[in-house]
């Protein structure tokens, strides 16, 4: 049976990078929503994996921003949100679809259902094949400063950052770095910190992994998932966590992933 491994949203109430505006209980005027978010999706051609990370000002990132499947690729729904989009960029991989077409279906074929509190003008996405092919979207309303970089093998985006050198350094640092892709995602994670991160500062962070069988046990998708759900210094725990993985490295049962 062909599974997707998601790291979902869970609540209608978790917001994700999102500039909308919400009132103050004391009725004074509405202030932003405290998040903010950036992520990476890349792929390592050595291996064949396919991955993404994600760090944010909010409680629990993981839980709405990246979707893998090994049978098709990766995807990253951020800003105002629409976590709908992970699943049907997963479905529309899987026919062969290429990432440009896909982004530009899934945001023309978006009804807009809340176009005055959550407009579609204000979606963030990304999706990467398994060739490491990859597409990326901010809309005009994302908050700023939002926008995406590309690399050979990656794509970084985020919304509501300290500015453009946030994305700039997820990409310098992930094609930089050596070893395996967990860590070059991490090493993209830090890059965007120093870059000046998001504005509001750090919360959660996650980071997911795939390849066909090739993940602990058998019929495994699952090369590595992770999430740092509250911290202080996200960033720095999700890479302690990576650091003991390949320390490690378990591997699949599946010859082929040996």
């Amino acid at each position: 049976m062909k599974r997707y491994v998601m790291i979902a949203a869970v609540s209608a109430a978790l917001v994700i990078g999102a500039p909308m505006l919400r009132q103050s209980v004391t009725g004074q005027e509405p202030t932003l929503w405290e998040t903010g978010t950036f992520s990476i999706l890349g792929f390592d051609p050595a291996t064949g994996e396919a991955g993404g990370a994600v760090q944010s000002r909010v409680f629990s990132v993981g839980n709405g921003v990246l979707w893998a499947d090994a049978d098709a690729g990766i995807a990253a729904t951020q800003a105002i949100v629409d976590v709908g989009y992970g699943p049907k960029a997963l479905a529309l991989l899987k026919t062969g679809m290429p990432p440009e077409a896909i982004v530009k279906q899934i945001w023309e074929k978006d009804p807009d259902p809340l176009p005055d509190t959550w407009s579609k003008q204000g979606r963030q996405f990304a999706v990467m094949n398994l060739k490491g092919q990859f597409a990326a979207y901010t809309g005009p309303k994302a908050t700023e400063w939002a926008g995406h970089k590309s690399g050979k093998y990656a794509t970084a985006q985020g919304n509501i950052l300290a500015g453009p050198a946030v994305v700039d350094n997820m990409i310098a640092a992930f094609e930089s770095t050596t070893g395996h892709l967990s860590q070059r995602l991490v090493a993209a994670l830090e890059g965007g910190q120093a870059g000046g991160g998001d504005k509001r500062g750090q919360q959660s962070a996650a980071l997911v992994i795939v390849k066909k069988n090739c993940g602990v046990w058998l019929h495994n998708d699952t090369v590595l998932r992770l999430q740092v759900d509250d911290n202080p210094e996200p960033i720095a725990e999700l890479k302690r966590i990576v650091t003991k993985w390949n320390e490690r490295q378990p591997r699949a049962v599946t010859p082929e992933c040996k």
